[in-house]
């Protein structure tokens, strides 16, 4: 055990599954706003929803939090999903699908590497919706770490995505 393991440089984050106190309410959030779809039902305490037809990304489930209220904001928890879209007009899309719906958000960022949206699901639960910038646009420091940072994202420049197809 002299040497560190390294985790597998392929492995990814297969899932998140989220307590929910009200599935209905939770799958009008992540399936009729957010677009993703349902994969397996199971009965009105669950839902696994999926992007693209994988089993699942995300678990919904009131097995120990229906009709409970959300978590404290200043506990130990998640701290949000991340949801990768593919490319930069896929978040403005979602980026302008939110806004009108009415939806609020919490915060807007470009981290360098990437740029974020970020709202709240019904139970209080932050939810991130991002694009990565290709790999080649990231910058590196002297010792060759990533520089990432916090700063105001562009949504005019974000929305100019849209303009091209005409949305």
């Amino acid at each position: 055990m002299n040497q560190p393991y390294k985790i597998p440089g392929k492995t990814q984050i297969g899932h998140v599954h989220l307590k929910v106190a009200n599935l209905k309410r939770s799958m009008e959030f992540y399936c009729d706003l957010l677009g993703f779809e349902v994969t397996t039902l199971y009965g009105t305490e669950a839902a696994f929803i999926s992007a693209g037809g994988y089993h699942h990304h995300i678990g919904l489930n009131t097995w120990y939090s229906k009709d409970a209220p959300p978590a404290p904001l200043h506990s130990a928890g998640l701290f949000h999903t991340a949801i990768l879209y593919p490319t930069r007009k896929d978040l403005a899309f979602i980026y302008q699908r939110l806004t009108d719906a009415g939806k609020t958000f919490t915060g807007f960022a470009d981290h360098g590497v990437s740029e974020a949206l970020y709202l709240n699901d019904p139970d209080g639960n932050g939810v991130e919706l991002y694009y990565d910038r290709p790999k080649e646009e990231w910058k590196y420091d002297k010792d060759g770490r990533i520089i990432m940072y916090t700063e105001a994202l562009n949504i005019e420049s974000l929305l100019d995505e849209l303009k091209d197809q005409g949305m």
